[in-house]
């Protein structure tokens, strides 16, 4: 059986948060009522610890087969790829983007860019060094700093275990929850002088968010061994997952987005940004009743190849996604229930018709870059050493 047919619900499922995050990004009547549609937990927890058991259990097998060093220079090349794309990104907004937001006098647009136009030259340089984020640009960061980190924990999670580098994560992600990501800024402040207020280096606290990459590393590690038996949980933590995931599931579609009105202390555990202890609680039942009824699921369900497509092609597919998302937000501005439907429905279509031509197109590429591949074969070297 080949890789893909082993992984195709990895990838399905990947496609699915694809079209979640697409869904509440581009700016339509439908991103409110089918954002966080499982519960308070939204497509990027679910996006990012899918990439990291990818990574994990990829990258984890490189390492047995073919050494450390080439695990290592396996994630620095997709952290330099992921660099490239978000110069890309940050490049089309600060340009194409801004302009269309100027032209329209689009105020979405102009706040969401607001640094920006302040103070071109210093938020241009601080992009490039990934300190700048502005909203929806905030997420591949975090990757490329993960992407960077993750051969020093996975090399130690496969040599010593686990168990230090959890403990380490979660002291992070504990940290994370009492203001560790501001103390550390205003302790840079002290040494010079930061030109970048703390909001506009990223909505997403990273100290928070490594504790689900962490957590997908070491899960993609486990899973990746031969003879891997599928993770067994207890009656009781399936019964457990499954009121909290029903709970949650009710209690978000019927009262909102928002746990509570106002400023409720409970919206703070829900937090997104901070990866709050409730969301996260949400988020782990969802994982467990995801594992426990994975072979099931994979047995019964009807495989959605639209999506396995999207999934295949995930990093140009969200890249994309980010294209439209920009070009809606500085063209038509944010959603507007009084805006005619039918050009909501248009958004929608042209949207998703570019993801999946765009899915298209990287899949068609691979596959004529693989057949060349194929047809050079392994380079052969002569007695003196030389290929020919």
């Amino acid at each position: 059986m080949s890789q893909d047919d082993r992984q195709w619900e990895l990838d399905a499922m990947r496609g699915l948060m694809l079209v979640l995050m697409t869904l509440t990004h581009l700016p339509t009547r439908l991103a409110d009522p089918l954002g966080q549609p499982f519960g308070y937990v939204s497509a990027a927890e679910g996006f990012v610890l899918l990439s990291a058991y990818m990574a994990g259990r990829v990258y984890s097998a490189k390492a047995d087969r073919q050494g450390a060093e080439a695990m290592k220079t396996a994630f620095f090349n997709r952290a330099v790829k992921l660099y490239a794309c978000q110069l890309a990104l940050v490049v089309f907004a600060f340009t194409a983007v801004a302009g269309l937001g100027l032209a329209l006098r689009e105020g979405a647009v102009t706040d969401m860019l607001a640094f920006f136009l302040e103070r071109p030259v210093v938020a241009t340089l601080s992009a490039g060094l990934l300190l700048y984020s502005p909203a929806l640009l905030d997420i591949l960061p975090i990757y490329i700093v993960f992407m960077l980190l993750s051969p020093l924990v996975l090399l130690h999670g496969m040599r010593h275990g686990w168990g230090a580098v959890m403990a380490v994560s979660l002291a992070l992600w504990f940290g994370a929850q009492f203001g560790l990501g501001p103390a550390l800024y205003q302790m840079a402040t002290g040494w010079f002088d930061m030109p970048l207020r703390y909001r506009d280096m990223g909505a997403f606290e990273i100290f928070a968010w490594q504790l689900l990459w962490v957590i997908g590393l070491w899960l993609g590690t486990e899973h990746s061994e031969p003879g891997h038996q599928p993770t067994r949980f207890p009656r009781w933590m399936v019964l457990i997952a499954i009121s909290l995931a029903l709970f949650a599931f009710v209690w978000r579609h019927a009262v909102g987005q928002i746990p509570m009105p106002g400023q409720s202390p409970v919206n703070l555990m829900f937090d997104k940004w901070h990866l709050a202890p409730l969301r996260l609680l949400n988020l782990l039942a969802l994982v467990v009743l995801a594992m426990y009824y994975a072979p099931w699921l994979k047995q019964h369900l009807p495989r959605w190849r639209p999506l396995e497509v999207l999934g295949k092609a995930a990093l140009p597919v969200f890249c994309a996604h980010l294209v439209v998302a920009l070009l809606a937000l500085a063209a038509f501005g944010p959603a507007n229930p009084a805006r005619p439907v039918s050009v909501d429905l248009l958004i929608l279509f042209m949207g998703f018709y570019t993801l999946w031509l765009v899915a298209r197109v990287t899949l068609a590429r691979d596959r004529r870059v693989a057949q060349r591949k194929a047809r050079k074969g392994p380079v052969r070297l002569s007695p003196s050493g030389a290929a020919r």
